[in-house]
């Protein structure tokens, strides 16, 4: 029976001897020479290996030391925040959850309404500041728009009769007309006079307009430097009211030629002053009104 690597009666082969060296196998001197090479490769393949299991091995202990460090970084912040945000913040687990209870509530507050401005010119209860055709009609000429009026004389009276033409009077006193103030203004040959009759009520000014006919005129004011005009001649009469107050104008020729429909200076000049009675009548109110708001 035979052992090892030898055959029966041969010694074992020695790797670390030269084949020169080395014992025949069977009697015949055949080259056992090892093949350096293979071994050279071997040992190389073992070595990267090792290199390889070092290399992974050294990265799963970076990325445990890593967390470990995070897991230290968290501990000691225990307010639930990063070491790098000087936050004064509560962490979000510090938050109330409850919701259901319900938001403060005011009660709605609003401003007053404003005073209304005819208010105040609807009675001479509370219509109460100071009144005279200067007033009313300040300053010694009169601009709408591109057109300049030159003002001229001025009246006033408590007869309110006295101060009318035709079906007029019987109109203002039947609706206790307690004064009546006029004023003429003149531009370019036409004269117009503004007349605004003042009454204890609304309703008394509002029955008066509405009683005036097409005979219910003004008498125009002269003087001032202002001739006499529409005594005889056809001229052009509106009426209106507005609060307590009814105001009605006559304009013509100072030339005493009669008005016709054609005229459209004369409409236009008798226009505007109309227009600007009612805006001194109105801003009356509105000056009272402020007046009384800021008390």
């Amino acid at each position: 029976m035979s052992y090892g690597q030898g055959g029966q009666g041969q010694p074992p082969w020695d790797p670390w001897k030269p084949g020169s060296q080395q014992p025949q196998w069977g009697g015949q001197n055949t080259d056992r020479t090892p093949d350096w090479a293979a071994l050279a490769e071997a040992s190389e393949s073992r070595n990267k290996r090792r290199r390889l299991l070092f290399i992974g091995g050294g990265a799963l202990a970076t990325i445990a030391v890593g967390a470990a460090v995070a897991v230290a970084v968290v501990s000691a912040n225990g307010n639930g925040q990063a070491s790098n945000q000087p936050s004064n913040l509560p962490a979000t687990a510090n938050i109330p959850s409850d919701t259901t209870t319900p938001a403060p509530s005011f009660e709605p507050t609003s401003a007053p309404p404003p005073l209304d401005p005819k208010d105040f010119i609807a009675s001479a209860k509370k219509d109460t500041a100071p009144l005279s055709p200067d007033i009313l009609f300040p300053g010694t000429t009169l601009t709408m728009g591109d057109r300049v009026y030159r003002k001229g004389p001025t009246a006033d009276t408590k007869n309110c009769a006295s101060a009318a033409k035709a079906t007029l009077p019987a109109v203002l006193t039947k609706n206790g007309c307690t004064r009546l103030m006029r004023v003429t203004y003149t531009k370019d040959g036409v004269a117009v006079t503004v007349g605004v009759a003042v009454f204890d009520t609304e309703a008394q000014a509002a029955k008066a307009k509405g009683q005036a006919d097409k005979k219910s005129i003004i008498a125009s004011l002269a003087g001032n430097g202002v001739k006499a005009f529409c005594d005889s001649a056809v001229c052009r009469s509106t009426t209106n009211s507005y609060g307590r107050y009814a105001y009605f104008t006559l304009a013509g020729f100072t030339n005493g030629k009669n008005v016709t429909a054609k005229d459209t200076k004369v409409f236009a000049t008798g226009d505007d002053l109309g227009e600007f009675a009612f805006r001194q009548i109105r801003r009356r109110g509105e000056a009272q009104a402020s007046a009384a708001a800021n008390e």
